[in-house]
Formats: structure tokens, sequence, C-alpha cells
């Protein structure tokens, strides 16, 4: 019987086979750190969603707190009750059978948000020829390594579930699909509430619209299932950062939560946030007005990245659309202007490092506002980037409008005719 060739073997070992080994390397390391390690199935948010859902038929879903891994900060039930009509299904199997089916399921999910950034790059044609489909893959293996991915499996959050909905709301032209995604994943959590500025900047208005109209539908659907916790969660509750968590520790990314650090107390919404949240909109909107007008991810980032600074709190896991802006950066229609790549590899090495993740070693309560002089200025790194990112992209579009200049044409001319 002959034996293969070293070619033929080498030749197994192709570019998508390497990818998905990877990513399938990645994917068995964190269940088996979730199954062996003595901390990897606290999934503290995930118990918040499964238990905390479970009342939500009774008088008491926001008073729910889930204390046993985390002592120093019970974790209240904070999402609107739509969200516990969501999870409510998820208290009837096992704890350990949904939070395996989690990991699954995030992996699914990031998996999809990069397939979709890339078909909104290149044309959903490029999905098609195997060196693109090696990138989404190399890619995902790689985002599951991002801080924000991490922390969003370690917490068993929901985070990469509400960014595929609305990637598949930018990718979908029809308004009343686009609309309803939106107006879901923002009745389970506000946050992508957000995405509707990205309709009203793309002038889809009819997908704003009902986008709006879903949600109130949400908020409907809650109140007949239980009017006294939605007309409380929607009368005192909504706004009440202290309920969320620690404004000034180290894994809130928001502008006040960096603003905070850096000035020792907590800026509240005071001059120091507007001055900088006004900042802030004026290089949103020239950033926005410097993209191609057929640029939809572009547009996408920065309204998704305004939400982020605008937000009392933003933790870190909640900064995975910081993988499709560095996909934006290095395949987007800017890619060739210069500091495309500086940029992205800022992005990659403060995610892949987990910058709030060090530093919170660092502090001694996630409920001290401390003034650390440099360490508060490495605790902003995602405000800072979101800063440069505005900016570059204000710059490069201007580069990439501006006409070219021909050269000057240094040959002598006809000889002047004489005056007569």
């Amino acid at each position: 019987m002959n034996q293969p060739s070293a070619r033929t073997a080498r030749r197994g070992f192709t570019p998508f086979r390497l990818a998905l080994a990877a990513l399938g390397i990645t994917v068995l390391a964190r269940l088996l750190w979730m199954l062996l390690t003595p901390n990897g199935m606290n999934l503290v948010d995930l118990h918040v969603y499964v238990d905390g859902s479970a009342s939500l038929l009774t008088d008491h879903l926001y008073d729910f707190t889930y204390a046993e891994k985390t002592p120093d900060f019970p974790l209240p039930f904070t999402y609107p009750p739509f969200a516990a009509v969501v999870f409510y299904p998820l208290h009837f199997l096992p704890f350990t059978v949904v939070a395996i089916l989690w990991l699954f399921a995030i992996v699914a999910a990031l998996y999809w948000v990069v397939r979709i950034a890339f078909e909104l790059l290149l044309g959903p044609e490029a999905l098609t020829q195997p060196r693109w489909q090696t990138a989404a893959v190399a890619w995902t293996a790689v985002g599951l390594w991002f801080e924000p991915v991490r922390t969003t499996i370690d917490y068993g959050q929901v985070n990469v579930f509400l960014m595929l909905g609305v990637m598949l709301a930018i990718r979908s032209t029809r308004w009343w699909i686009s609309g309803t995604l939106v107006g879901v994943v923002a009745g389970i959590k506000l946050t992508p509430a957000i995405s509707g500025v990205y309709f009203l900047a793309r002038r889809r208005w009819l997908a704003a619209v009902w986008s709006a109209v879903v949600f109130g539908l949400t908020v409907a659907a809650s109140f007949l299932l239980n009017p006294e916790e939605t007309r409380r969660y929607f009368g005192t509750l909504l706004g009440d950062a202290d309920r969320i968590g620690p404004v000034g520790s180290v894994w809130n990314q928001s502008l006040r939560g960096a603003l905070s650090r850096l000035l020792g107390s907590d800026v509240g919404t005071g001059p120091w946030w507007i001055a900088g949240m006004l900042v802030t909109a004026a290089l949103a909107w020239f950033a926005w007005r410097a993209l191609q007008r057929d640029d939809l991810l572009g547009t996408a980032l920065i309204v998704q990245l305004f939400g982020l600074m605008m937000s009392p709190i933003s933790w870190s896991h909640h900064w995975g659309w910081l993988l499709p802006a560095v996909l934006w950066l290095l395949y987007g229609p800017y890619r060739a202007v210069p500091g495309a790549k500086i940029l992205a590899g800022y992005w990659l090495v403060t995610t892949l490092l987990g910058a709030p993740w060090l530093l919170s070693f660092l502090q001694d309560s996630i409920w001290t506002i401390s003034r650390w002089g440099v360490w508060s200025w490495l605790g902003a790194v995602d405000a800072i980037g979101v800063f440069a990112l505005y900016g570059w992209t204000i710059w490069a579009g201007r580069r990439v409008a501006a006409p070219v200049t021909p050269p000057a044409d240094l040959s002598p001319g006809p000889a002047p005719r004489p005056v007569p």
C-alpha cells in the first residue's frame, strides 16, 4: 500500500483548516476552563438572568439580587422586564446545561458578527471565496481572546447576541426586519436603542420608526405580564446608575467613568461630562460626514461607539464593537490611509491584553474612586481610542476626498508673440 507523500500530507494543512483548528482549540480551552477550574462556572450575570427571571410573575423581580460569588456587590436584575420574559424559560434547565449552551451560542454569534462585517466591507460574494471564509474563522478565533468577549464569556453576558442583532439589522434592506431586530434587542437591554440613530443617519426613516414601535410593544407585553414591576422599572429604576454598579471602577470604560477616575470623584452629568459629550458628539458628527456614502459598517461603528461613550456605565464587556472596528480599519475603505494599521494595532493590544482587567488588580475597591495619576489615564484606553478613531476618520475622509493636483508643467511654452 502506497504511503501518502509529504507534499500530499502538507496539502491537508490548508489555511482554512488551520484557522478552524485555532478556533476549535480556543473553544475547547474555554470549555475546559469552565468545567475544570474552581471559578469557571461563576457566570454571575447568567445567574442573574436565569435566577432573576424566575421572579417574572411576582412583585419581586427588581428585589432579586445574586450575591453568592459577589458578596461585595450583590447583583440585582437591572434589565427591562422584557428581558425577564426572554430569559424566563432558562430557569427550567440545569444551570450547567445553560452555561455550556451559552458558550457555544456566543461563539456562533461572534462568527456571524465577523462574517457580516466582512460582507458589509467586501460584499456578500466575497464570503464565497476560500480566502475570506478563512479570514472569518480566523478572526472569530482571535476575537474570542478580546477582553470584551473574554469577560462576556466569563460573566455569561448577553452582549454578543445584542451586537449580532444590530449587525443583522444593518445587513437587512427590509425596514420591518431591521426595525424589529433593533426594537427587540433594545427591549432586552436598553443600550442597543442607540441603533435608531444609525437608521436616521442612513435615512431609513421607516426602520427608525418601526424600531421604536417594536420597543413599545416589548414594554406593552411586559406590562400585560407584570404591570407592577414594569411600572416600577420605567418609573423609578430607569437611569439609576448607582443600582447598576460603581461608576468609578476601572471596569467602567464610558466617558463618565474615565473622567471620574481622572478627577477623583464621580462627575455625574455635570459640567465636565457635558463638555466631554459635546466634544464627543462634534467629533462623531464630523467623522460620520467624512465616511463614504455606502460605508454601512463605518456608520454603525460611529454610532455604537458614541453610545458607549454616552452611557453612564459601559462595562468593558460592552465594548465588543471593537472587533468590527479593527476589521473596518484593516479591510475598510480607508485601510490604505496612513494610521489605519496603527489604530487597529492599538485596539488589538489593549483588547488582547485587557487593560481594564490588568488595572483592576490595582484598585482597592470597585467603589473607591481614587486619582491614580498615570493609572487613571491608562484606565481611559477605550475613551482615548474613540477620540483617536473619530479624529483619524475625519482626517482620512478629507485625505481621500482631496483632489489630486497635477504636477506643474515646467516645459517651455511657445515663444511670446511680439507686441505690435
